[in-house]
């Protein structure tokens, strides 16, 4: 189970909370608690999800050099996606990063990248003034989800922000996301009376319907199986904000603009439901069209309230056209394509070399 304050573990069990190596499996429900997240409002606890804390007097510069989105553009208190990349432009992590100072910036990212992420960027640290350290344990994140949930957070915290912003108050922090999903993070202290404040309008829930909300927003998360796999766009990482093409050098950019200016994108990401339990991320996908060639990958996968489990996976851009796409092999599960809830940008046509 991720790292958990033991008295906020021990308040969840209290209240019905059981608990599995991912998190809170349910709160006696997981069916009833689909549902909920589908149809009204739920509220979950976020402990595998980790804060990485990057601060000190060059901090905006070193991440301005390491990841994709412009970091020197944030002001205090915002927060938008972005991601690190190998030299290679693949994507070793994405996250949400805030900035909640003005030489401190927090990403918050899954709980099982958190060691490797945090050793990594230590290594590029060398002369620049700036620390990095899991800061997990100084904080109580909630996520809050659902068609309801934009109404509930108002009711249960006073503001409900716009999506892309975040609300900030004395003893409390709301992010809203896409999805409608929020995260609200507290002080371990404060966390009992905050949980009780939105169970008072929402439904108790596991981590999976949290899982399942950001699949349907389309938002992917990267874990340690499909870390350094995908360029950024492949995730459509750019029609979500996590790529900025203004900004200077940082790791990995030069295959990032190459894809994007050259037209050579043969892969993107796909929301799709299919029979039967979650897949996990990394297992590999089919179709007809590659005979016995991989097509492409399951980047997360949750089970659906309305049974079989809903994905989303890295498709070739022609086995997504065909329709034939199987899980495992060509007579695997068959993958049901859904359409995404936000545009992704159109297929430029090859342009051939920069010289």
């Amino acid at each position: 189970m991720p790292p958990m304050n033991p008295s906020w573990s021990d308040y969840l069990a209290a209240h019905g909370a059981s608990f599995d190596p991912g998190g809170i499996a349910s709160f006696g429900a997981p069916a009833g608690e689909l549902v909920a997240a589908r149809d009204a409002a739920v509220v979950c606890d976020l402990s595998p999800l980790s804060v990485l804390r990057i601060a000190g007097p060059d901090s905006a510069g070193f991440l301005q050099g390491q990841f994709t989105d412009d970091v020197a553009a944030l002001g205090p208190g915002e927060a938008q996606y972005g991601a690190w990349c190998s030299p290679k432009g693949r994507m070793l992590a994405n996250f949400l990063i805030r900035r909640s100072g003005e030489s401190t910036f927090e990403l918050l990212l899954p709980q099982s990248l958190s060691e490797p992420i945090t050793k990594r960027l230590r290594m590029f640290v060398l002369r620049s003034r700036v620390t990095v350290i899991d800061a997990s344990s100084e904080s109580v994140r909630l996520g809050v989800g659902g068609p309801g949930a934009a109404d509930a957070v108002g009711r249960a915290m006073g503001a409900a922000p716009a999506v892309g912003t975040v609300a900030s108050f004395d003893d409390r922090l709301v992010a809203a996301l896409p999805g409608p999903r929020y995260v609200i993070t507290v002080a371990p202290d404060a966390a009992a009376a905050y949980w009780e404040r939105l169970a008072s309008v929402c439904r108790p829930a596991g981590f999976a319907p949290w899982q399942w909300l950001t699949i349907r927003a389309g938002v992917p998360v990267i874990t340690a199986p499909t870390s350094d796999l995908f360029v950024p766009q492949a995730a459509n990482w750019d029609a979500l904000g996590g790529i900025s093409f203004q900004k200077g050098c940082y790791a990995g950019q030069e295959i990032v603009a190459r894809t994007q200016y050259l037209g050579r994108l043969k892969e993107r990401l796909a929301l799709a439901h299919l029979d039967g339990a979650p897949p996990a991320p990394g297992e590999r996908l089919y179709s007809a069209t590659f005979g016995d060639q991989a097509c492409g990958t399951i980047v997360n996968a949750a089970a659906s309230p309305d049974g079989g489990s809903d994905v989303l996976a890295v498709l070739q851009l022609a086995a997504a056209e065909s329709g034939d796409v199987h899980l495992g092999a060509s007579g695997g599960a068959s993958l049901r394509l859904s359409a995404l809830p936000y545009e992704v940008p159109a297929p430029a046509a090859p342009r051939g070399r920069i010289a």
